[in-house]
């Protein structure tokens, strides 16, 4: 059995099938990890989303921030802060409830014990142990389950931005959602920097990426994480972020997490032009 993990899809489904053919994958024999932001950007994401269901138990996915976007477009409409003209396609398909309570049902964690693998969409706060931060996925996903509509039309905004054990309610998750599915820098006192998407060398002069925040809890953890295009592969001690910018001509990343092999990068034509 060969376990998989395979970086921001974003509608990329022609590619995604040549991926998985050039591995050899066979969903009765080995398993897949998904960091997340399986839709939008890219041309089929409602192929995305029936490929990736289709494959059952063998297929383990996170949420990312495209992923509840597309959500909030169906259970929160008058509140989704914008609409998506790829997404809509998917909200208008037949089997468009199964797919979006099958999505729903996705973790914003997946802690794999016996791998010693972690997989997140996008950052975690420096505060947070590993602990924390699973505490923290499993509340998301219970408001998910049980108030959906009131979740998913809140989580929006940047705020709060820093980390106390005594947030509640919808800060307490409002903060957690901005980290497991926006985060890629933070300041030195660990407040979420959320505007800035770009490559380190860019980043403003207090700006530090949030696996390299000096005093990060889970330094002593593996962690998988994609959404930052920009970044593009990334492998240091500890961490591997695997968006190597498909939808935006890069490559799709798949990186076998049972052994120790070089990622194998699928090079891709690109949907969208790069931002600038």
């Amino acid at each position: 059995m060969a376990v998989y993990a395979i970086g921001d899809l974003q509608g990329c489904h022609a590619e995604f099938m040549a991926l998985l053919e050039q591995l050899r994958f066979e969903p009765g024999r080995d398993r897949l990890w998904l960091t997340g932001d399986l839709v939008n950007r890219g041309p089929e994401s409602l192929e995305v989303l029936r490929s990736v269901r289709s494959l059952g138990s063998s297929a383990t996915v996170v949420l990312g921030n495209h992923d509840l976007h597309l959500l909030a477009m169906a259970w929160a409409p008058e509140l989704a802060q914008r609409r998506e003209p790829e997404l809509q396609r998917i909200l208008d398909a037949p089997d468009a409830d199964e797919l979006l309570d099958w999505l729903a049902a996705r973790p914003l964690l997946h802690r794999d014990r016996e791998l010693r693998w972690t997989l997140i969409h996008a950052g975690l706060p420096p505060q947070w142990s590993l602990a924390d931060a699973e505490a923290c996925a499993r509340e998301l996903a219970t408001a998910l389950d049980e108030r959906p509509a009131e979740f998913l039309a809140d989580m929006y905004g940047d705020q709060p931005d820093c980390w106390s054990p005594a947030l509640a309610g919808i800060e307490r998750l409002r903060f957690a959602v901005n980290c497991l599915t926006r985060l890629r820098y933070v300041d030195i006192d660990g407040r979420l920097l959320l505007d800035h998407k770009g490559p380190p060398e860019q980043a403003p002069r207090l700006a530090i990426p949030w696996f390299r925040h000096p005093e990060r809890a889970t330094r002593a953890e593996r962690i998988l994480f994609g959404h930052w295009s920009a970044l593009g592969y990334l492998s240091e001690p500890g961490i591997r972020c695997l968006d190597a910018g498909c939808v935006w001509g890069g490559a799709l990343c798949a990186l076998r997490l049972d052994r120790e092999q070089e990622p194998l990068m699928l090079s891709c034509r690109g949907s969208r032009r790069p931002p600038a």
